[in-house]
C-alpha cells in the first residue's frame, strides 16, 4: 500500500467517524476576536490615510516654498557685447 493510499484511508476513517465536539463558548470567542480584528484593520486603514494626507500636505508646502518648477537663476552672467 502506498503512502497516498494510506493517507486517503486515514482521511476516509476520520470523515466517517462522529464529528468532534465543539466547545459551547467558541462562537462568542470567535465573534469577539473578529470584532477586534475589524477594529484593528479600521484603525490601521485610518492611520495609513492620515499618513498619506500628511505626506501630501508636506509635499504641497515644500513645493510652494521651493518652487521646483521655476528655472533657477544662472550661475554666470552672460557675456557683455557691444560696449
Amino acid at each position: 500500500m502506498s503512502a497516498l493510499n494510506r493517507r486517503e484511508d486515514a482521511v476516509r476513517r476520520m470523515l466517517e467517524g462522529a464529528p468532534p465536539s465543539v466547545p459551547p463558548d467558541l462562537h462568542a470567542d470567535v465573534v469577539r476576536r473578529g470584532r477586534r480584528m475589524l477594529r484593528r484593520r479600521k484603525a490601521a486603514r485610518r492611520l495609513l490615510w492620515l499618513l498619506l494626507l500628511a505626506a501630501a500636505v508636506a509635499f504641497v508646502v515644500w513645493a510652494s516654498m521651493a518652487r521646483p518648477w521655476v528655472e533657477p537663476p544662472s550661475e554666470t552672467t552672460p557675456p557683455l557685447t557691444g560696449w
